[in-house]
């Protein structure tokens, strides 16, 4: 009798034993437990040792940013509020191309010209009322020769009307975390209380070029015709034939905000963007704007980012019938923002756990990488999970030890 009690605890010592073995493979082999590293969403704000000097520059206020980071570079009077004329419609193509990308609108919709687009003044291209053009060919004659009778018919497409399109524009102007602009039309004539920052029109442009890149094609075109041939279309940013690397931005001139531009440019993989308000003439202006971004791809170099060659690609999960989860290194940037004169090399640290434990989503957290340039750290982004690996249940654990039992477990 003891015998057989000896032998049926043996029995259930070895049935236990190989259910633990089981449930341990699904969940990584019984590897030791290892919380997540919590990392940032978002890098951490670069610290740069560079000094802007005390530049000349014949306007109001300015300010110069590097586009991928956002890192501010140089900045002179840049939270006053002032009119901002047609930077304004920066916003506007902004809105516009989200509901490109929305699907709301597309290139070849139909812009039709209401009275009061019709009656807009300032730079135009003399729509008619019942006139018709594409998108396409509307946003051409707001990039290209700054069209105020053609901001206000696409805003009244995208909006339904002026005054809509207008709450939309202040939305999201609180979104993108623009805390001193007020816009009270689609095109920047000048309206009591139709104000903004250099700081702001730097986080405007920053964002239309970073998530909509085909206003480039816009911007960068120096001339264009509309109506057949017959309407001249002529870029008002001249630095587009004058400044090596120019890609945009904007331009505008009002009595009230004075001359004004929002310079895009790249070079050797550095993205600037120079703001200029409240310039005295279109000369200065354009100055002002050279002056910045000299400055910037003097001072400044976008560095490659390496990967760490012996990186994991994937990490052991425990509690889950998936055995590993691959790793997405895409936050990484494939540059980083460094002053010119930096001997320090760029290396990438990484902080991962051994193991995961179910359930791990997909886009989750799981670690993070710390980009160094020699002992002074640049920035940390996140190290994601690429797939899901969620919890193993008891039927499964059970099958799990069937299989183990028959000898058939993968």
């Amino acid at each position: 009798m003891e015998r057989r009690n000896l032998a049926l605890l043996c029995a259930g010592v070895v049935c236990f034993w190989l259910f633990a073995l089981a449930f341990g493979t699904a969940q990584g082999k019984g590897l030791r437990i290892q919380p997540a590293v919590q990392a940032q969403a978002e890098p951490a704000v670069q610290t740069l040792t560079v000094t802007p000097p005390q530049l000349t520059l014949p306007c109001r206020a300015a300010m110069l940013i590097d586009q991928t980071s956002g890192t501010v570079l140089y900045e002179m009077n840049a939270d006053q509020t002032m009119p901002i004329a047609s930077i304004t419609k920066v916003m506007t193509l902004l809105l516009t191309f989200e509901a490109v990308h929305a699907g709301r609108l597309t290139m070849d919709t139909a812009v039709p010209v209401s009275e009061h687009a019709y009656h807009m003044g300032g730079s135009q291209i003399w729509l008619e009322p019942g006139e018709q053009f594409t998108l396409d060919e509307m946003l051409k004659a707001i990039c290209v020769s700054s069209a105020n009778d053609a901001a206000v018919a696409v805003a009244e497409l995208v909006g339904g009307s002026e005054p809509a399109f207008v709450q939309q524009m202040n939305t999201r102007a609180a979104e993108l975390g623009m805390e001193h602009t007020t816009f009270r039309n689609a095109c920047g004539l000048d309206t009591e209380g139709h104000l903004s920052t250099a700081r702001d029109v730097a986080i405007m442009s920053r964002t239309i070029l970073n998530t909509c890149p085909e206003v480039l094609h816009y911007t960068g075109i120096w001339t264009d015709t509309l109506r057949g041939g017959q309407t001249q279309l002529v870029n008002t940013n001249k630095l587009l034939r004058r400044y090596n690397g120019i890609t945009g931005l904007k331009t505008g001139t009002t009595g009230g905000a004075g001359v004004c531009i929002t310079a895009s440019a790249t070079r050797d993989g550095l993205n600037l963007i120079a703001v200029v308000l409240g310039a005295p003439s279109s000369k200065e202006r354009f100055e002002a704007a050279t002056t910045l971004l000299d400055y910037g791809f003097a001072a400044y170099r976008a560095a490659p980012v390496p990967l760490p060659q012996e990186r994991p690609l994937q990490l052991k999960v425990k509690g889950s019938t998936e055995e590993t989860v691959p790793l997405d290194y895409a936050a990484l940037p494939q540059t980083a923002l460094l002053p010119a004169e930096s001997a320090g090399q760029l290396t990438v640290q990484l902080e991962l756990p051994d193991t995961l434990e179910a359930p791990v989503t997909r886009g989750q957290t799981v670690g993070k990488a710390q980009l160094l340039c020699g002992e002074a750290v640049q920035g940390e982004y996140p190290v994601c999970a690429a797939a899901d690996a969620p919890c193993m249940d008891f039927g499964t654990a059970l099958q799990l030890l069937w299989d183990s039992l028959r000898g058939t477990a993968a």
